[in-house]
């Protein structure tokens, strides 16, 4: 990793921490430039606003996300057992990131409409990868015919909410969670779990 990039990714490591404990609106960029340890034209060099440091985070979590989905998708064979491994991989994912999923799911909300903006092609990207598993599993005889597409968002948006709800409350470990979620889940799409 160059000089460069190894700046960003601390800027931007710093920024996550920053936003998560401050939220976006109490941040300065100051702030970000003391907790990285950073000149303020490093920060500016790498993003030109605030606005562009909370973008890039939201991009970052977002783009880890859809690669370790895909790769648990992709190790296993069936429509519903990709099913699977999606929700546990993204369980585990909002768990150990919970300051970006914070920021993601939480603070981004009413931002305006760059980060609105961001946020539906988020859910439209992610409903997306749930709605290709859906109909491989309809293929294979795991899942019933039925409208993917509708399945696919309602089902972002419960794990959204179930994520949400775990930021605020803290209350319970995002894995215990799973064995309901998936029965929810999967009742929803025609699927009866013991």
């Amino acid at each position: 990793m160059t000089d460069t990039n190894e700046t960003r990714t601390r800027i931007l490591a710093a920024a996550a921490r920053v936003f998560a404990q401050k939220g976006y609106h109490e941040t300065r960029v100051d702030d970000i430039v003391v907790e990285s340890g950073s000149s303020k034209g490093s920060v500016y060099f790498h993003f030109p606003s605030k606005e562009r440091i909370f973008l890039a985070l939201i991009d970052t979590f977002t783009d880890l996300l859809e690669t370790r989905l895909r790769e648990s998708i992709l190790s296993e064979e069936h429509g519903l057992q990709q099913i699977d491994a999606a929700l546990q991989t993204s369980l585990k994912l909002f768990q150990q990131y919970r300051g970006l999923a914070k920021i993601v799911l939480v603070q981004a909300v009413g931002l305006g409409t760059a980060f609105e903006e961001r946020r539906r092609q988020i859910n439209t990207r992610f409903s997306a990868i749930i709605q290709a598993r859906l109909e491989q599993a309809i293929k294979d005889g795991s899942i019933p015919a039925q409208q993917t597409d509708l399945a696919a968002r309602a089902w972002v948006g419960a794990l959204n909410e179930i994520v949400i709800h775990w930021i605020y409350t803290g209350e319970t470990d995002l894995q215990e969670t799973l064995p309901a979620l998936r029965s929810f889940l999967l009742r929803s799409i025609g699927i009866v779990t013991e």
